[in-house]
């Protein structure tokens, strides 16, 4: 019998479907978009280039027609999903930094999104250093009115990590973002990128432990993963790590976190035409069933070793 409480199959971790399904009471799905941002780390404001291992789509790879409007690429994007009958949707804004402009065009974009069609929420993916009080405030005017869920690309606590990578980001700059959010009870989850160069497995830990700390309410854990043609690639992807070592790392972060904050992925989307390594990130199925298998024979689930 699966001890879990979050679930209503073999899941022993609160997965986005089992949170989706008992929030809404229907099919709900993510329709990612590009909403024409950019971000301070690319534009000059704090440097040139990105993070290093920010794609040139800024994360937002699976979105239809990025140049067009906002209402083509949703048609777009609900299309794919045309199986799913009477279904709701998330409007995701994915690319780049999406709090990081102009408050009057930020609250364009945002009205434009939640006006789609059968749209029951907004989520918004940026950097922690993109929040501040204006922007929550505007934040707070939608949250009164409906979902609205913040996602902040922490991927580690570690700082020495962070300046290798170019983020030009720090966890205090997490940290004061966090709670700038939870004073106004406006949702936040994060983002983990295990695997990153130099980080032990105590390191990735660590992070997962931290968040598990504070008040998030999602997270979204995968690997990272390097591009054919990428000078990134060439300095680094020695430090892929292996299958085995991912749903090892994966297990202990999910029993470090406590129970009630819902996973949103465990996988990556990297495409596939352009994947280099670790080529195994390609086969999402066989990813998530081996740590399904890991955690039964742990007889082990998520938050089983949470500090609450």
């Amino acid at each position: 019998m699966n001890p879990f409480p979050y679930s209503d199959d073999n899941k022993r971790y609160h997965s986005y479907s089992y949170y989706l399904k008992h929030k809404y009471g229907c099919k709900v799905a993510r329709v990612p978009l590009n909403g024409g941002f950019t971000c301070p780390n690319r534009d000059g404001t704090l440097s040139f280039g990105g993070c290093l291992f920010c794609s040139e789509d800024g994360s937002g790879e699976q979105i239809e027609f990025p140049e067009k409007s906002l209402e083509i690429q949703f048609n777009a994007g609900i299309e794919k999903l045309s199986k799913w009958k009477d279904a709701k949707y998330l409007a995701y804004l994915q690319s780049f930094s999406g709090t990081y402009g102009d408050i009057n065009r930020l609250k364009t974009i945002y009205s434009k999104c939640l006006n789609l069609p059968n749209v029951c929420g907004l989520v918004i993916a940026t950097r922690a250093d993109c929040i501040n009080s204006e922007i929550c405030d505007l934040l707070y005017e939608y949250v009164q009115k409906t979902d609205i869920t913040i996602e902040l690309g922490l991927q580690t606590i570690h700082d020495k990590t962070n300046k290798l990578m170019n983020r030009c980001e720090y966890f205090s700059d997490f940290e004061k973002a966090i709670n700038l959010l939870n004073s106004l009870n406006i949702p936040v989850w994060t983002h983990l990128l295990n695997g990153l160069p130099y980080e032990t497995h105590d390191m990735m830990l660590e992070s997962a432990k931290v968040i598990g700390q504070m008040k998030i309410s999602g997270v979204k854990i995968h690997t990272l993963y390097f591009l054919k043609n990428t000078s990134f690639a060439e300095k680094y992807q020695h430090f892929a790590l292996s299958r085995d070592e991912y749903i090892n790392i994966v297990c202990n972060q999910l029993e470090v976190l406590p129970n009630n904050v819902v996973v949103g992925r465990l996988t990556g989307d990297a495409p596939r035409d352009k994947l280099l390594a670790p080529l195994w990130t390609a086969r999402k199925r066989e990813v998530l069933n081996a740590i399904d298998k890991e955690l039964l024979r742990r007889d082990s689930f998520q938050g089983k070793f949470a500090k609450l």
